[in-house]
């Protein structure tokens, strides 16, 4: 349930406004006037399911017009209980609106100094814990998992076909990616690097169960975002395939093994797309997506495009694997 309030002059956009909540089936609304001048203020509660439909309606209504302001406050409790016509599909329509995911998912592609600094951390830990052969610390630089946002911001990017976020989000990935690769690196030259540790080497071989890993955990991040829910558990997932085979990766190029540090590149690369691929399917199916018609051509352009471009990036990848012989370090269970 959702309280969804709109600000505005009266008039005939006011009117505009009030048909179009009648026509929703809301649970309740109010109206009240609010000094200085003719405003209104519209209170409206919302089941899960209407949210979205509403809110466009409205958005369409007032666009090109000014002094107004819409507001979306979640409610965590409400008495009596709502009555509902169809409580089983309500439950299945449970999903965050657009606006709400786009808040959040926003946030995660800023790149700032908390973000550097989460990453840079995080890998500290994750090299540390695979080269000493620590379970506990590499799953303790996951949960942190800084480039969850990016990733997540990245691929809504491209299901909304919002240009300005793919490259704020993108250049925050590689970003993140880079202080990652140059903290594993620098960190070469002051630990000395254990080969014997299987959870070091472990991050220079692909293995069906890690792309699987990766795919599972992009669409388990997009899904808990979309569904309104915390994506910190899911976040550990992906921190699970991007942080490991990066922190190893400086690792070991800095050791001078740069065959191990080739396959943990590659396997970086491999995460990497497998992660976009599947979140960014997951929002589409999912059907988050422009308003207006003409934003959502732009919106399948841009998921064709970026599909067949990571789609691609996984044969070349594994085109790579092969090539170079490094095969005999694909396993599968």
């Amino acid at each position: 349930m959702r309280r969804i309030e709109i600000h505005l002059k009266g008039g005939d956009s006011f009117e505009s406004v009030i048909r179009a909540v009648k026509h929703f089936d809301t649970i309740d609304y109010s109206i009240i006037h609010t000094k200085p001048g003719d405003r209104r203020l519209v209170s409206i509660l919302m089941r899960e399911g209407n949210s979205q439909e509403l809110i466009d309606a409205i958005h369409s209504t007032l666009e090109g017009q000014r002094d107004w302001r819409l507001s979306v406050i979640a409610i965590e409790a409400s008495l009596p209980k709502a009555e509902s016509t169809d409580g089983e599909k309500d439950a299945r329509n449970t999903q965050a609106i657009r606006e709400e995911i786009l808040q959040d998912i926003g946030k995660g592609a800023v790149f700032d100094r908390d973000f550097a600094i989460f990453v840079g951390l995080s890998t500290v830990v994750a090299a540390v814990g695979m080269n000493s052969g620590s379970v506990a610390g590499v799953i303790g630089a996951m949960v942190i998992a800084p480039l969850l946002g990016p990733i997540l911001a990245f691929a809504m990017g491209a299901a909304l076909g919002d240009s300005a976020l793919l490259r704020q989000s993108g250049r925050t990935l590689i970003s993140g990616i880079m202080i990652a690769l140059l903290c594993g690196l620098l960190l070469s030259f002051i630990v000395p690097v254990d080969l014997s540790s299987t959870e070091l080497t472990s991050r220079a071989e692909v293995r069906l169960d890690a792309v699987a890993l990766a795919l599972a955990a992009g669409a388990a991040a997009a899904l808990s975002v979309a569904k309104g829910q915390g994506a910190g558990l899911v976040g550990v997932m992906v921190a699970a395939a991007l942080l490991p085979p990066g922190a190893a990766m400086g690792l070991l190029v800095g050791s001078g093994e740069l065959e191990l540090g080739a396959r943990a590149c590659l396997l970086l690369a491999l995460n990497v797309a497998c992660l976009i691929l599947a979140a960014l399917l997951t929002f589409r199916l999912r059907k988050i997506q422009p308003r207006q018609w003409i934003e959502q051509k732009n919106a399948n352009a841009a998921v064709a495009i970026n599909t067949a471009f990571w789609v691609a990036c996984l044969i070349i990848v594994g085109a790579l694997i092969l090539y170079f012989d490094l095969g005999a370090r694909v396993e599968f269970p």
